[in-house]
């Protein structure tokens, strides 16, 4: 989201300044300058018992998951981004520079790293069962069945005919205007969602287009907000 449209002040951190905590902005392309920040920080808390914030000046490299394609919606700043030398490679040049490294020993760094990743990536296939309930914090069992409890509680069907998912798909498949020229990158995504559709296949996002579409059919109203309506990634 532009930052005029979305913030009211540059930093972030200015929400701190309500209960009069010290802000420390400090540049992430310097790590050296991140980690003794961090170490002032934890200092300032231990001593003082008091809150600290820091604000890591920074840019995202790549849309904010796998599917966002930021140089849809803000073509300047991505030009731009890509021109900058990742943090990892100014660093290690830098140290290369000093003579505290030489190439072969930051090489050999990287590839150790690489393998514990690709180790880890490895193991996990072998998971086969997924315990989710680890993550939550507390159960609540019987939720909708709970003896007492008012039939306002109780969950209606929501299922829909086939019929009526076709038609949202395919909808959601389209371009609503005739003359209409849509980026590249959009026509395939629609493209391959109307294909979806025909194979009677869905994923996330398609889902989710459903999941509105059949509320918005039955005619209640739908409010989306936040940064993804703002750049318009739904």
């Amino acid at each position: 989201t532009a930052p005029r449209m979305a913030r009211s002040s540059p930093y972030p951190t200015d929400v701190a300044r309500v209960v009069n905590a010290p802000i420390f902005h400090v540049n992430a392309d310097d790590p050296e300058a991140v980690v003794y920040v961090c170490n002032v920080a934890a200092e300032w808390r231990s001593t003082f018992h008091k809150d600290v914030v820091v604000d890591l000046v920074c840019y995202r490299r790549n849309g904010h998951n796998e599917m966002d394609e930021p140089m849809f919606t803000q073509p300047l700043m991505y030009k731009q981004i890509r021109k900058q030398k990742p943090v990892l490679q100014k660093y290690a040049e830098l140290l290369i520079s000093q003579g505290v490294v030489n190439q072969p020993e930051y090489e050999e760094e990287i590839a150790k790293y690489d393998k514990i990743c690709e180790e880890a990536h490895a193991r996990s296939k072998d998971e086969k069962i997924l315990h989710i309930k680890h993550w939550l914090d507390s159960p609540w069992p019987g939720f909708f069945t709970l003896d007492g409890q008012p039939r306002s509680m109780t969950c209606p069907s929501t299922g829909l005919n086939e019929e009526d998912l076709t038609h949202i798909g395919q909808v959601a498949s389209s371009v609503p205007v005739e003359d209409f020229t849509i980026h590249g990158g959009l026509s395939r995504i629609l493209k391959t969602r109307g294909e979806m559709v025909k194979n009677r296949t869905v994923d996330w996002a398609l889902a989710e287009y459903m999941a509105f579409g059949s509320l918005l059919k039955e005619g209640i109203h739908i409010r989306l907000s936040g940064q993804d309506v703002e750049r318009g990634t739904f």
